[in-house]
């Protein structure tokens, strides 16, 4: 019957208090990734806030204040391995980062609830969701400029299709590209074969999103017309 001894209201209500602000805190930050349909979404984010809460929570209140750094110190560098989880390569891009780094954030807000420092992580709370909402559209424009004078990194869109086909095709392409607001600043046909062209289209965006140009990429690939479709980046100097 240890266990009664260490029932203790007071303790047992400020876990509580920790655990129901890391809830809703990473809660928040969750929502915002689950919105927007990246990998770690609102239950992981939750789940990865209680954890550090739980852990520096109960850190505290076996050791004080000196247990509860150490244990903080583990999570900084455990979370580091779910972080990884998320993070993919695909079609020479690096995807995750950000939500890798968001996770690692809240695992912070959980550490920060778990210490009882509770402003603190609603602070940091909102800091996070302003990293993730108001500086995305700075990023986008940022990103859609040339990189510099002398080297510019291009999104170029590669389609085999019927030569006598290659207008309409030309067309579905315009039309998909207007939708995800990624103008081509050139277009070039060439002669593939005896009966087809190849169609090359570069985008004026240096940076695009390897979701939305995959979703361009499969409709030019269901196009009765078309053999293949692809897109590479290129380096013009």
């Amino acid at each position: 019957m240890k266990f009664l001894n260490n029932i203790q209201l007071d303790n047992f209500l400020d876990t509580l208090i920790s655990l129901v602000v890391a809830f809703i805190l990473g809660g928040l930050i969750g929502f915002e990734r689950q919105y927007r349909q990246r990998t770690a979404g609102l239950r992981t984010n939750v789940l990865v806030a209680l954890g550090a809460a739980i852990f520096v929570d109960i850190a505290l209140t076996l050791h004080g204040t000196d247990g509860a750094v150490r244990v903080i110190a583990y999570v900084v560098s455990g979370i580091g391995f779910l972080g990884a989880g998320v993070i993919m390569r695909q079609e020479g891009n690096i995807q995750g980062l950000n939500t890798a780094a968001t996770l690692w954030c809240s695992a912070a807000i959980g550490a920060a609830a778990g210490a009882d420092l509770l402003l603190e992580a609603v602070l940091a709370t909102v800091f996070i969701l302003a990293a993730n909402t108001l500086l995305r559209p700075i990023v986008h424009v940022i990103e859609r400029r040339p990189l510099d004078d002398e080297a510019e990194l291009l999104n170029v869109i590669y389609i085999v299709c019927d030569r006598l086909e290659s207008q309409r095709v030309m067309e579905q392409l315009n039309q998909a590209l207007r939708q995800h607001n990624y103008p081509p600043k050139d277009i070039d046909v060439e002669p593939f074969g005896e009966q087809d062209v190849q169609i090359e289209a570069t985008l004026i965006a240096t940076s695009i999103e390897a979701r939305v140009m995959n979703h361009i990429i499969e409709l030019l690939n269901h196009i009765p017309s078309v053999r293949y479709a692809y897109w590479d980046k290129n380096t013009m100097n």
